[in-house]
């Protein structure tokens, strides 16, 4: 599979294939390709349990005054049936909330209506982003006063409040989250565009999903992937720069943990205690010393036996973005010392390779042509023993819903990524087809694949909110709360 290459020469190429997800927990065959398609055909992986727990979604919201029956039209939207206007090879029309998920999407009650002003000015006086700061603070903990009167929140940042939603080190949507997070708050951020947005099936397709998903909900998850234990376990880490990344003094670091059918998804936020010894190398790869490395992936692991009853994964793959240090590597091995596999794989997203997908010439000669759609979804070309580049963009003809082709976004010729592995043996087909499946694991929006796994997506997204907000307690938070 990962044999010697002749130089000058790619090695034989492997198409694996498009991973599936699960629905419909009580049936193993409720399974397909398609995450929305499979929605439609076989109802949310916790249809049957989420309606025992509740049998209704009900939603509190936040914001202006003149913005109320903008927000009463998109959510009547969502409880409704939409016919796609885009996308319309790939997106099924939209059922309506309530026959998609199996629960009614409702209003909560009247203390969970709350008004902020409509300008900027009538926040008050001072400084912008510190105004915004303290109308969104003093709304959250209101609804926390009555956090058991509703099941998530849509907060409306309108666009009116511009000058403050965003500046150095300041992001609306990110405090908005942090403090959703501290206070047991799921939040849904819409913005005046939402109202306007013309793709109704699509935003009423991605608001269904956000909404069922932080309300408690699981739409899917991955069905069993050939070769990998059912104990598996992923990590993702990401690192961000506390204060002045020029200084590189102190690293955040996130570490995100997933069961092996990406179920488990939680964040663990951790501040590095060891100084970086050299800042010009730390900013171009941010790293953790042998102790901070050890110690974050020692409350990864007991974050996952925590979750399964005790028991100990037999596999763990950790994943991130730039390469490990020989520390680190040492750090891993500390902490996973129990477990019997460890696989560190970097992901590397900015490669300068690209594919041309290759046919028989209908003028029947002897020369190929280019097709008409980019490399298949799921390529793979081995570089090395270690290297390989995997294609997660690319034509994803398994769900069409119309003709034999599809590729999102349908511009450019995708690029591929490039997986590196630092610790572990075995096949590189493995570990290209769980970062495949892990793409499809972004239940924040309605495509077939994110450009990079989730482990890697998510853990850069709450790393980027904590050095965004530098008060957000240090501790275990659901992936939920940073959707």
């Amino acid at each position: 599979m990962t044999g010697p290459t002749r130089p000058g020469r790619l090695a034989p190429y492997t198409r694996l294939d498009e991973p599936l997800l699960a629905f419909a927990s009580d049936d193993p065959t409720a399974v397909d390709t398609h995450p929305l398609r499979g929605l439609v055909a076989h109802g949310p992986y916790t249809r049957n349990s989420l309606a025992a727990h509740t049998d209704r979604i009900r939603v509190a919201v936040v914001g202006p005054d003149d913005g109320r029956q903008g927000r009463r039209a998109v959510l009547q939207k969502v409880q409704t049936t939409q016919q796609p206007s885009d996308r319309r090879v790939y997106v099924p029309p939209y059922p309506g909330f309530k026959q998609l998920l199996g629960v009614p999407l409702i209003p909560a009650p009247p203390p969970t209506q709350l008004a902020v002003p409509a300008r900027l000015d009538d926040l008050g006086a001072g400084d912008p982003k510190a105004l915004v700061r303290r109308a969104i603070s003093e709304r959250m903990r209101e609804l926390a006063g009555v956090r058991d009167q509703f099941d998530v929140a849509v907060f409306h940042l309108p666009d009116s409040w511009g000058p403050g939603l965003r500046g150095q080190g300041f992001d609306a949507h990110d405090e908005l989250k942090a403090i959703g997070a501290e206070l047991n708050v799921p939040t849904q951020v819409i913005n005046d565009r939402t109202f306007d947005f013309k793709f109704v099936a699509s935003m009423a397709w991605r608001l269904a999903i956000a909404l069922y998903v932080k309300a408690g909900g699981m739409p899917w998850r991955l069905a069993p992937l050939p070769g990998v234990p059912s104990d598996s376990a992923y990590i993702g880490l990401a690192y961000a720069f506390r204060g002045d990344p020029r200084e590189a003094k102190f690293v955040t670091c996130c570490s995100q943990v997933f069961d092996a059918d990406g179920g488990g998804m939680q964040f663990v936020a951790y501040d590095a205690r060891d100084p970086l010894h050299d800042s010009d190398d730390a900013r171009r790869n941010p790293y953790l010393s042998r102790a901070d490395m050890r110690a974050v992936l020692a409350r990864s692991l007991d974050l996952y036996r925590r979750r399964n009853g005790g028991a100990t994964p037999t596999r763990v793959v950790v994943h991130k973005t730039t390469g490990f240090k020989d520390e680190e590597l040492a750090g891993v091995s500390d902490a996973l010392a129990v477990v019997e596999e460890i696989e560190c794989v970097e992901i590397t997203t900015h490669v300068a390779w690209r594919g041309v997908w290759l046919q028989d010439s209908k003028r029947g000669d002897d020369k190929s042509e280019a097709d008409k759609y980019p490399v298949h979804r799921g390529t793979m070309v081995p570089l090395s023993g270690r290297a390989a580049l995997v294609w997660v963009a690319g034509n994803a003809p398994s769900v069409a819903q119309s003709g034999d082709s599809y590729y999102q976004g349908g511009k450019s010729i995708p690029a591929p990524l490039l997986l590196t592995r630092h610790m572990g043996r075995g096949p590189l087909e493995l570990i290209a087809s769980e970062a495949l499946a892990l793409t499809k694991m972004d239940w924040n929006n309605d495509a077939l694949y994110d450009p990079v796994p989730v482990t890697i997506g998510y853990s850069k997204r709450l790393a980027r909110t904590i050095a965004n907000v530098p008060t957000l307690p240090r501790r275990v938070y659901p992936y939920r709360m940073f959707m």
